[in-house]
């Protein structure tokens, strides 16, 4: 696969990843953290705030990873 195509399809991707992923983060927080204390919020949105960082990485490896010859 052309090298330019691939990271049209991983910027669609990581787009595509980060809108979800905080949809669903922030579905999940009103749905589940409406009593919890300010800390919890907190932990709760420190913690889904890096962790869209794992699957972000393996598409952008994908994206930058060199054509076999």
């Amino acid at each position: 696969m052309p090298v330019r195509i691939r990271k049209l399809i991983g910027t669609v991707l990581l787009i595509v990843l980060v809108i979800l992923y905080a949809w669903i983060a922030t579905t999940v927080a009103v749905a589940r953290l409406g009593e919890s204390g300010p800390l919890v919020h907190l932990t709760y949105f420190l913690l889904t705030g890096l962790l869209w960082i794992l699957p972000a990485m393996g598409i952008i490896k994908w994206m930058v990873k060199q054509p076999k010859a």
